[in-house]
């Protein structure tokens, strides 16, 4: 029986690949943002951790406006691929490092920038992994969080978060709006800025993307056909199983 980590490990090692040419992962408005408040907020000689970088394109996309970035995750076959990339795209800024959000391998206020997308939902404890994104920050250093959110409606989220671990057994939870708020508050993170997206998932790249086994996927979508009308619309279920939620944005700044 697996732990977390190494059901993590062993579910994104395989898919670096597939990360690093995603539609979903490789653009959108996010990005987008992301990189215009780190060009105007952030200055040019900063340090800057991207905490779980996946296939590495947050990290892609802020290198250029800061000096360094560390970029972290437990998967080797993750960092494997953003140093290749990094290499390709003549990124010299980029360093990666493995390790876990919940234990980060640097002294307190590192970086002048921490950010991470698409990560925080596998996080098992979120708790202390956002207080140790605030701990490595310089005091009024700033902090980046995107990921897909959880539902306010109940109803809705139990729904959206049984799909997500059906597909994929390393999910933990999408946080929603006022949960992310709460624990930003407690990590000592000050709010400058939030903006959200729809996010369509089409679903048999989403469940291609982490291989999810057959009888699964047949799960995933007997949930859906049976879900009630108030899911259906939340989520836009479509009828070939593509459904839609809500990515997040957080642009926030350590207390001085």
């Amino acid at each position: 029986m697996q732990t977390h980590e190494e059901t993590v490990q062993s579910q994104f090692d395989p898919r670096a690949a597939a990360y690093l040419t995603s539609a979903v992962h490789s653009a959108g408005p996010d990005l987008e943002l992301a990189k215009v408040l780190v060009a105007h907020g952030v200055p040019a000689a900063a340090q800057a951790l991207d905490i779980g970088c996946g296939a590495g394109h947050l990290s892609f996309a802020l290198a250029p406006h800061v000096a360094h970035l560390v970029a972290v995750d437990p998967s080797p076959s993750m960092l494997a691929a953003v140093s290749r990339t990094a290499a390709a795209r003549q990124l010299r800024q980029i360093e990666t490092r493995q390790g876990t959000a919940e234990s980060l391998p640097f002294a307190d206020g590192t970086f002048q920038l921490a950010c991470t997308r698409y990560s925080a939902h596998h996080w098992t404890r979120i708790e202390k992994a956002v207080r140790e994104l605030s701990r490595v920050l310089t005091p009024g250093g700033h902090a980046l969080v995107i990921d897909t959110l959880g539902q306010e409606d109940p109803l809705v989220d139990t729904f959206m978060q049984s799909m997500e671990l059906l597909r994929d057994p390393s999910h933990v939870r999408n946080r929603s709006q006022a949960e992310w708020r709460s624990l930003m508050q407690s990590a000592g993170l000050s709010e400058l800025e939030h903006a959200e997206w729809p996010t369509r998932l089409d679903f048999a790249s989403w469940v291609e993307r982490m291989r999810t086994p057959a009888e699964r996927v047949a799960v995933i979508r007997s949930l859906q056909d049976g879900a009630p009308r108030e899911v259906r619309q939340a989520l836009r279920i479509e009828a070939d199983g593509s459904f839609t939620i809500q990515t997040g944005l957080f642009w926030l700044r350590k207390h001085a």
